[in-house]
């Protein structure tokens, strides 16, 4: 096992913590960093960069804002940077290949690590099981009530858990070199079938209420959400609504050799842990 840390981005984002957690757990050195963290790692600040990235030999990339302006051109630089300091190996969290801003600029990311002489392995993620209790979706649960312009399409939603067991086999093992990885769920799911499993699995009423984009971006504005994210969403939710997301993969249990954990247990799990008694 090399003694060389494994730079970890993103460190307390639904992934990066994951991925850190694991690494530790599993005896390798880990270098968790954010903009807040004692080595600190902040995109908008070159200057932090040379610090966190110090006899590194593996990272693992979350950018916050790739799809948003110059976010691929970042990336592009913090990889130079890397490749500068002996960085050998990059695993990215990136997005599936669907013609969005998003697809767009995750792509011309993979192709800036390639360039820059590192070792690629390209995790495509789906929407995560914990985007409905840890994140921007905890608070609809919470009041009962789904409004989202995702009509009756369903998405292969996927474990952040699983993500980061994948995640620490493609930066200990070099057969993930070169790899791209689709990371889904083992089903499909509509934002109903959500609604409805949350509300038997968990005793926690849930009801989908489609609306369209229009009337999404309008209440997200009232609730002081920036445009220009408001807008962003939409489009993610209407990809979803289009079928073209509609696909389920076998990377997970491929990579792991057990399969993808279900959208059931997570719902049994967080029942448990109480993050959706929380009153509203």
């Amino acid at each position: 096992m090399s003694s060389s840390p494994i730079l970890v981005t993103g460190a307390t984002g639904k992934t990066g913590r994951r991925v850190a957690a694991v690494l530790a757990q599993r005896g390798f050195p880990v270098r968790a960093v954010s903009r807040n963290s004692t080595i600190r790692l902040d995109w908008d600040d070159a200057s932090t960069w040379p610090a966190a990235l110090q006899g590194v030999r593996a990272v693992y990339i979350v950018h916050p804002g790739l799809g948003g302006d110059g976010a691929a051109a970042q990336v592009e630089q913090f990889v130079r940077a890397a490749a500068a300091a002996g960085v050998e190996k990059a695993v990215l969290a990136s997005t599936p290949d669907d013609g969005s801003d998003f697809s767009r600029s995750m792509r011309a990311a993979e192709s800036h690590i390639v360039a820059a002489g590192l070792q690629l392995t390209s995790l495509r993620l789906r929407w995560f099981f914990q985007n409905f209790s840890e994140d921007f979706l905890l608070q609809p649960v919470l009041s009962g009530e789904l409004r989202l312009p995702a009509g009756d399409g369903k998405e292969a939603f996927v474990d952040a858990d699983d993500i980061a067991e994948v995640a620490v086999a493609a930066l200990t093992d070099a057969r993930h070199n070169g790899r791209r990885y689709d990371l889904t769920g083992p089903r499909l799911l509509s934002f109903a079938d959500v609604a409805r499993e949350i509300t038997d699995g968990a005793g926690h009423p849930l009801t989908y209420v489609p609306v369209d984009s229009d009337t999404y971006v309008a209440e997200q504005l009232a609730q002081q959400v920036p445009q220009e994210w408001a807008r962003a969403f939409a489009a993610l939710y209407q990809d979803i609504a289009s079928g073209k997301l509609a696909q389920v993969s076998a990377d997970v249990e491929a990579v792991l050799g057990k399969p993808a954990r279900d959208f059931s247990g997570f719902v049994s799990n967080t029942a448990r842990g109480g993050a959706w008694k929380q009153a509203v």
